[in-house]
This record gives C-alpha cells, sequence and structure tokens, in this order.
C-alpha cells in the first residue's frame, strides 16, 4: 500500500470516529431532554443519525470501495448506493428544517398547531423514505454498463466510480437532488431573515409587541445557526460535484489527489456538525451540558461510594485486629 493511501486510510478512520462520537453524543442529548419533542430538534436527530451512520457505515464502505476488496458488480453497486443513501437523507433533512423554519416565521400564530410532534416524526420517516429509491435507482438500470460487460460470471475489484456513472452523479445526484434543493433551502433562509428584518425594525408599542420581537430575536438567532449547518454543508459537498462535474463536461483529467480531498472534505461535515450545533444552538448546548453533569456526576458518586465502602471495611478490619 502506497504512502499516500495509508494517510488517506488514516485520515478516514479519524473522522470516522469524530463522526460516531460526536453524533452518537448529540443524540442522546437530545433524546434525553424535553427538547426532543420540539419539531425542529426531532429534525435534526434525524440530521445526527444520518451523520453517525456516515461514521460507523460510510466511510468504511468508501474506503472498501476504492478498489480494494474484489466483489460480485451488483455487490459493489449496492455498497456504492449505501453510500450515497446517506447524503441524501441529510439533504432531505436540511430541507425539512428548513421549511420548518420558514413556517415558524410565515404561520407563528397557527404554527403549533399545524407543526406537531407527531407531523415531524412522519417528516423523518418520509426523507428516509424517499431518499431510498433515489439513492438505489442506479440498481434499477442506471450502472456502468461497460463495467458491468466485463464483469460477466466474475467479480470485479470494487471501485465507485466503475459501477456509478458520472451520468447519474451529475445529472441526478448534483443536480436534481442536491443543486435544485439547496437553492430551494437558501430562498427560504432569505425570506426567513428578511421578514425578521422588517419586523424587528418596527418601534415596539406595548407588551404584546415587545414580547413578539424578543420571540423574534430567538427566531432569528436559530435561523442563523441552522443556516451556518447548511452553509457547511454546501461548502464541504460543492467541492466534489464541481469536479465531477468537470470531469463529465469539460473532458478534463482532475487529479486523483484532488477527488480524495474532496471526498475527505464532504466526510468530515458530518463530523463538524456536532461541534456546531454544540456553540451556536444554545438549546442543544444546555442538553449537552446537562447529559456531561449526569454522568459526570454519576461517575463521581460512584468513586466516591466506593471510597467509602472501601474507608468502612479497612476501619472494620483494623477495630478486629485491635480487638
Amino acid at each position: 500500500m502506497a504512502v499516500g493511501e495509508v494517510i488517506y486510510t488514516l485520515v478516514e478512520v479519524l473522522i470516522a470516529v469524530c463522526c460516531c462520537l460526536g453524533n452518537m453524543f448529540v443524540i442522546l442529548a437530545l433524546w434525553t431532554s424535553k427538547i426532543i419533542k420540539q419539531p425542529t430538534f426531532c429534525l435534526i436527530v434525524s440530521l445526527a443519525v444520518a451523520d453517525f451512520m456516515v461514521g460507523c457505515l460510510a466511510i468504511p464502505l468508501a474506503v472498501t470501495v476504492d478498489r480494494r476488496v474484489k466483489t460480485s458488480f451488483h455487490g459493489c453497486l449496492f455498497i456504492s448506493c449505501v453510500i450515497i443513501l446517506l447524503t441524501l437523507v441529510s439533504v432531505l433533512s436540511l430541507m425539512a428544517i428548513a421549511v420548518d423554519r420558514f413556517l415558524r416565521v410565515y404561520i407563528p400564530l397557527r404554527y403549533k398547531r399545524t407543526v406537531t410532534e407527531r407531523l415531524s416524526w412522519l417528516v423523518v420517516a418520509a426523507c428516509w423514505l424517499v431518499a431510498i429509491p433515489l439513492s438505489f435507482a442506479p440498481m434499477l438500470g442506471w450502472y456502468n454498463h461497460d463495467t458491468f460487460s466485463k464483469s460477466v460470471n466474475s467479480t470485479i475489484q470494487c471501485e465507485f466510480i466503475a459501477v456509478i456513472p458520472m451520468s447519474y452523479l451529475v445529472y441526478f445526484n448534483f443536480f436534481l437532488c442536491t443543486l435544485i434543493p439547496l437553492m430551494v433551502m437558501i430562498v427560504l433562509y432569505v425570506y426567513i431573515f428578511c421578514n425578521i428584518r422588517v419586523k424587528l425594525r418596527e418601534k415596539p408599542g406595548n407588551g404584546f409587541q415587545n414580547q413578539s420581537q424578543s420571540y423574534l430575536r430567538k427566531e432569528k438567532q436559530l435561523a442563523g445557526s441552522l443556516s451556518l449547518v447548511l452553509a457547511l454543508f454546501a461548502l464541504s459537498w460543492l467541492p466534489l460535484h464541481t469536479m465531477n462535474c468537470i470531469a463529465y463536461f469539460g473532458q478534463i483529467h482532475v487529479p486523483e489527489l484532488a477527488f480524495y480531498i474532496g471526498i475527505l472534505l464532504s466526510h468530515a461535515n458530518s463530523a463538524v456538525n456536532p461541534v456546531l450545533y454544540a456553540f451556536k444552538i444554545q438549546k442543544i448546548k444546555a442538553a449537552y451540558l446537562k447529559l456531561w453533569k449526569e454522568y459526570g456526576t454519576c461517575g463521581e458518586e460512584q468513586g466516591s461510594q466506593t471510597s467509602h465502602t472501601t474507608d468502612n471495611v479497612s476501619s472494620n478490619l483494623n477495630s478486629e485486629a485491635k480487638n
């Protein structure tokens, strides 16, 4: 194995560990706190689950489909589709979060009656169910037929780009399933910020208006944090998609090193999100601290109880020895 491959593998392992630990902490913190009942945080949990699975499933599979194992053609194709699945779930979860924030500002008085906890979990289920047929479209025939014709009755050196055609990655995965949702999300967040900005400029006249402005400031802060999550997702994934477009339309050779850096950047996005939640979203930060205190206090109590028990045993033995 070349030095470059070793470095790539080690970095992928580091990102995978960070993804698993960070997002597991997010899921536990939200699941054990009451804010999980709020629609927005149900959707954030869905995004965290997808990011967690990137670490425990997608990254190991991505390393596997890098000419490291021999499989059947359809076995390699299935593994590649699973990697695509988690990306699409992230996009759809971000889209659902943006729509939720939009409704929060567009229909503030009817929001709680319209967007219930049950509806939020149905949307989470829909994100995963819709992503499955979209990501497994190559299994239905949109695969690389040249590789398939060469692999009849034999195994192939499994490689993502050898089984997934560039036309699918560019037209379907990027233009349809990533770029269009990103543009819609940008429009929604622009509307949210413009709407809140106009309302905050209105001079408060009574207690209700003061309360309304306080509510709008909180909404603006949360929307800003979530739009930052979206921006980081776009910055992490656009380089890889851009290189795919250059290779497909321009017929220009993109260096292999550039593709590897783009892959690492896209995977790193799933490890960065938990850190962003901790610093930018106050309710998640509070849930982190609560979980940390509960487990920390539990550990300290167990330690003190063990120490206290040991001291009691020692004192009893000393008294018996004296007698």
